[in-house]
């Protein structure tokens, strides 16, 4: 009966949030109790606690009187399969005990700071946890998992692509740790591929031993930058009877880049096809509710509460990618500290205001609409018209989902703003889009595209 009463809120709740926002932070949500008592609902861990006690309390209570349910009293509670289970505990709005928090931050800085790359090139501190999950890396998130549970047996190989700092090397190696984890006898070993070439160029100089083996004789063999091995024809070969070694042994193979195999233009084919054999997944910079999430996350790690602005100020002027957020982020709570001010938007606007000038800030509609068909090189009579041409529609549904993504604008507006009357056109194409760029390469690349000729 609660699932089926939560079910029908959350059925809600999507209609009226962002993608991102539901997968973010609703998903994996449960009603545990619903009596005299008050109303209980299960969250997967602090972050997501803090955002239902402070941004969807209200929310959620409007929903649940619309179905029936009128408890003044809503308790968040972490879920209790969480690794953080000793640190469960309940608590509930205008009442919150700040210790839980203060006890988690503390232990995540204890273990950042105490964290080091073992012998295995593993760093303990990226695990699956503290990855912050969206609509942009939803997909890699979920296989990366399967991988963990099941290596060697599961997309074999895993090959993870993207631009700098979007979170690839953090995945791999929660993928790592997460095996090793279960298994403490797994062999792993994370290397970068420039670390392979260099160890293979002094094994052909100076006949140095033991270099085959270091790399055949593991379970799971995980490999970053793969870009940089392209160009290298021998050390290709060899790395190419070692993929074939491992692979013909159920051996877990793990490979990284900046882009997909075919993009590769140096990559010999008969590894651009092993490379293949198993999942190409892309990794895109998050969109603007997983950016909040993030900033909001690694604060609360630092001990800060930032207000909602603020996190909207920076998550808004900075969409290159992760690193250079959190960089944003550190440099804001570094100097408030030293200056003994609060980290407010007045703050970073007067610290990071080069940004505001290296970016537009106010992105249009029509922008975004000539950027689309710029890119598609068709008018923008085109998109603003009748036509139902597959090579005009596709243009037509990327530039909803981005008036929608980037400005968020309302269906009816956005409907407008592309000479429709019916918004249901509107609903209908962002939709599609967001499935597409799950399961489309294309699609993917084409909105990354565009998107970075807006921002550019």
């Amino acid at each position: 009966m609660h699932h089926a009463l939560w079910q029908s809120v959350l059925g809600e709740i999507e209609l009226t949030v962002s993608h991102a926002t539901f997968t973010t932070w609703f998903k994996n949500t449960e009603l545990l109790d619903n009596s005299d008592a008050g109303v209980v609902i299960s969250v997967p861990n602090i972050f997501a606690k803090k955002q239902f006690e402070v941004k969807f309390n209200d929310q959620v209570k409007s929903v649940l009187a619309k179905n029936g349910v009128t408890s003044k009293q809503i308790t968040y509670t972490i879920n209790t399969t969480s690794k953080h289970t000793r640190l469960n505990r309940e608590t509930t709005v205008d009442t919150v005990d700040r210790t839980e928090a203060d006890d988690l931050i503390s232990a995540s800085s204890r273990q950042q700071v105490t964290s080091t790359v073992t012998s295995n090139g593993l760093n303990p501190r990226y695990t699956f946890d503290n990855f912050i999950v969206g609509s942009s890396n939803d997909l890699a998130y979920t296989a990366s998992r399967a991988v963990a549970a099941n290596p060697g047996t599961k997309y074999n190989p895993i090959y993870l692509y993207g631009g700098v700092g979007l979170g690839k090397t953090h995945l791999m190696q929660a993928i790592g740790n997460e095996i090793i984890k279960n298994d403490p006898k797994m062999r792993v070993l994370y290397i970068s591929s420039e670390t392979f070439v260099n160890e293979f160029l002094e094994y052909i100089r100076f006949k140095k031993k033991g270099f085959s083996e270091k790399y055949r004789n593991v379970d799971v063999l995980i490999v970053d930058d793969m870009q940089f091995i392209a160009g290298k024809e021998k050390t290709q070969e060899e790395f190419f009877h070692t993929f074939n070694h491992l692979h013909q042994n159920n051996k877990q193979i793990i490979i990284s880049s900046d882009k997909p195999p075919k993009s590769i233009p140096t990559l010999t084919e008969r590894l651009r096809s092993r490379f293949e054999m198993g999942m190409a997944i892309d990794i895109q910079m998050p969109d603007f509710e997983t950016r909040c999430a993030i900033l909001s996350i690694k604060a609360s790690l630092s001990g800060v509460t930032l207000k909602q602005d603020t996190v909207e100020y920076l998550a808004t002027n900075i969409k290159t990618n992760i690193r250079e957020l959190e960089g944003a982020l550190n440099q804001l709570l570094a100097y408030a500290e030293m200056r003994g001010v609060e980290p407010d938007v007045t703050t970073a606007e007067g610290l990071l205001g080069n940004i505001r000038h290296s970016r537009p800030q106010h992105v249009s509609s029509k922008q975004i609409i000539d950027r689309t068909a710029k890119h598609f090189q068709i008018e923008v009579s085109e998109i603003c018209g009748d036509k139902r041409d597959k090579y005009i529609v596709v243009p037509r549904q990327i530039a909803m989902y981005l008036l929608r993504s980037e400005l968020h604008l309302s269906f009816p507006k956005i409907a407008s703003e592309l000479g429709r009357k019916d918004h249901t056109t509107a609903i209908h194409s962002v939709e599609k889009i967001e499935k597409a760029i799950k399961l489309d390469f294309l699609i993917r690349e084409q909105v990354a595209s565009i998107r970075e000729k807006i921002y550019a």
